[in-house]
């Protein structure tokens, strides 16, 4: 039999690790001295630690652990640790191939003022109108009125929380001049329909989140590095962008600290 130190140094697992181990029923000494309260453990004992090391080296918690001790479940625990250890790896894969795409784009000064987020957009219920606009500057006057024809016909609509606004390009490219949009504002509920505004739920989406600060006429920047991401980083786009307008000529005067956020559907290829 051998003190607790002794099987440590033996075991090359720490004191600590073992009276663990012994809380948790995991490996309980041999017996323990009622009086000193000295835990001992048995040279039969080192094969059952070598194991459970192991089994820990390879990521399983304690509680599979016991259960593979045990007999039980053995292949279905293994089964799930490969996929955990897979997801993992595609994971950190995902994170390189960012690193990577980062880094390339190091002598393009526009390319680093720009970071791409994948993000879920929960699903939404929004009233909309689409139009053709015939520039950004237009989005002054035409947004607004749509709102107050909402309202008119919806004096109790409230908008979501946190607020929701945005077009959805329907063109299926980036344009500059006489495009056509589905402007849409989330609200908490279905309203009343008038003239070409309607109502729809929208469905939760995945999408690459870029932000873009400074005017409209430098959108097209944020558009390039957010499908040049898409596309070096293993996804495809799977709908027509939206921007999502989060300061503009409502709240600032000031173009260059507009902050709209560009979100492009995608699935991972």
């Amino acid at each position: 039999m051998y003190r607790i130190g002794d099987f440590s140094k033996m075991s090359r697992t720490t004191v600590k690790t073992l009276r663990y181990y012994d809380e948790v029923g995991l490996l309980k000494p041999e017996c323990t001295d009622s009086f000193t309260g000295y835990r001992f453990y048995s040279a039969g004992q080192l094969e059952k630690i070598h194991r459970i090391k192991a089994l820990r080296q390879i990521g399983l918690s304690i509680e599979e652990i016991k259960q593979v001790l045990a007999g039980h479940n053995v292949k279905s625990i293994l089964e799930k640790r490969k996929a955990e250890i897979i997801a993992q790896l595609e994971h950190s894969a995902e994170q390189l191939s960012r690193i990577e795409f980062i880094l390339s784009g190091k002598e393009e000064e526009s390319f680093m003022s720009y970071q791409a987020v994948i993000k879920e957009l929960p699903e939404c219920i929004v009233y909309y109108k689409r139009v053709k606009v015939p520039g950004f500057e237009s989005y002054y006057e035409i947004i607004p009125a749509i709102n107050e024809e909402c309202a008119r016909a919806n004096p109790d609509l409230k908008p979501a929380v946190p607020g929701y606004c945005f077009c959805v390009y329907l063109d299926g490219e980036y344009k500059e001049r006489d495009f056509n949009v589905e402007f849409c504002v989330a609200v908490d509920r279905f309203g009343k329909e008038v003239g070409d505004i309607k109502f729809k739920k929208l469905e939760n989406v995945t999408v690459v989140s870029v932000m873009h600060k400074g005017p409209y006429s430098e959108l097209s920047k944020a558009y390039a590095y957010a499908f040049r991401w898409i596309e070096e980083n293993g996804y495809a786009v799977a709908g027509n962008p939206r921007e999502s307008y989060i300061d503009g000529v409502w709240n600032n005067k000031k173009a260059e600290e507009w902050l709209t956020e560009i979100q492009i559907p995608v699935f991972r290829k």
